[in-house]
């Protein structure tokens, strides 16, 4: 196998995994709680925390509702954006960098099924006052975080090595 085979085989598959259980969870919500939104609830924790179906048109936060062609559109570019950086300019070989990778476009791809399918995303985590959302948001989120530690580990790397050589 070669390098550019093996840089895209952790995230190609953390990915297939992602949609899939964003998908299968999604499908469960709607069949179970649907068709009508917000009408029937199962709670996890009380009432702090439970699965509701909802149909979002917008973006986190619900924010932009109605506008799905440009969202979807919105969403292809960025997914293109994260290719292209990750094949040009972030550490493709580290298993960190393929694991943000695989979060980022797992949950990408969940989530522009749904607008290309329905032209609307299904939410269905519900946690208190937090907007409601999903299993591929879930993904994103967690995947920005880690860029944003992979962003900051490679900030101070040139100075954690200077260190370690003047303790030498």
């Amino acid at each position: 196998m070669n390098l550019g085979n093996r840089v895209w085989s952790v995230p190609t598959l953390l990915a297939a995994a992602i949609v899939a259980a964003d998908q299968l969870s999604k499908a469960w919500v709607v069949q179970t709680l649907g068709p009508a939104t917000m009408t029937r609830f199962i709670p996890v924790v009380g009432d702090t925390a439970r699965i509701a179906y909802s149909q979002n048109t917008g973006v986190a936060f619900s924010l932009f509702q109605d506008v799905p062609q440009f969202l979807t559109f919105t969403s292809l570019a960025i997914i293109a954006v994260a290719i292209y950086f990750y094949r040009t300019q972030l550490p493709n070989h580290q298993w960190f960098v393929q694991l943000i990778m695989g979060l980022i476009m797992g949950g990408a791809f969940g989530n522009l099924i749904d607008r290309v399918r329905l032209g609307y995303v299904v939410d269905f985590i519900q946690i208190g006052w937090f907007p409601i959302f999903n299993f591929a948001d879930c993904a994103i989120s967690v995947g920005a975080f880690f860029l944003i530690i992979q962003f900051i580990r490679e900030e101070f790397a040139p100075q954690r090595d200077d260190r370690t050589m003047v303790l030498q």
